[in-house]
């Protein structure tokens, strides 16, 4: 009982900390919350679980969007905040040009659809910006996506090395 009480709060905490960073975001850090957010449910993931992770990230979403003030980045995070729990099996790929295609593919998936829901809840016309605009934004979101791949990588290391010890003390 005792475990399962501790799996609840600590979860719990890691939720809300993750939705308030959604919340207050502001329209400059449209990429940075929900980055921290993914970053912040690490520990959900790597103690507890892939399904113990997934109702975590959905109580965040959940949480966030109604109640964000930038409700961009809070469909951001709505759109890629499932990739840690995907990164594993991604990793476990036996090729390197494999997992950075397959990564790639994730990313851009995510993003096509993420702004073409934007696009018709906003109104907006089919040609803003053009066809070149549009492959920039691809590359560009593109970069940021590795790079928080990276970031996710870091941080899994870094829990387990140094933080999780602070947490779970036998």
């Amino acid at each position: 009982m005792r475990t399962r009480s501790r799996r609840m709060a600590f979860c719990g905490i890691l939720v809300s900390l993750a939705a308030v960073l959604l919340i207050l975001s502001t329209p400059s850090a449209v990429l940075c919350s929900p980055i921290l957010a993914m970053v912040v449910l690490l520990p959900v993931r790597l103690e507890y679980g892939t399904r113990t992770a997934a109702t975590a990230y959905a109580a965040a979403a959940l949480l966030a969007l109604p109640l964000a003030v930038n409700l961009e980045a809070a469909l951001v995070y709505l759109f890629f905040g499932w990739y840690p729990m995907l990164r594993p099996r991604i990793a476990a790929l036996p090729s390197r040009l494999l997992r950075l295609a397959v990564r790639l593919a994730v990313c851009n998936t995510a993003m096509l659809l993420l702004y073409g829901l934007v696009w018709r809840l906003l109104g907006l016309p089919a040609e803003s910006g053009g066809p070149l605009w549009t492959a920039l934004l691809l590359v560009l979101g593109s970069l940021v996506f590795l790079l928080t791949d990276r970031v996710i990588e870091r941080m899994e290391r870094l829990w387990r090395l140094r933080l999780r010890k602070r947490f779970f003390q036998a």
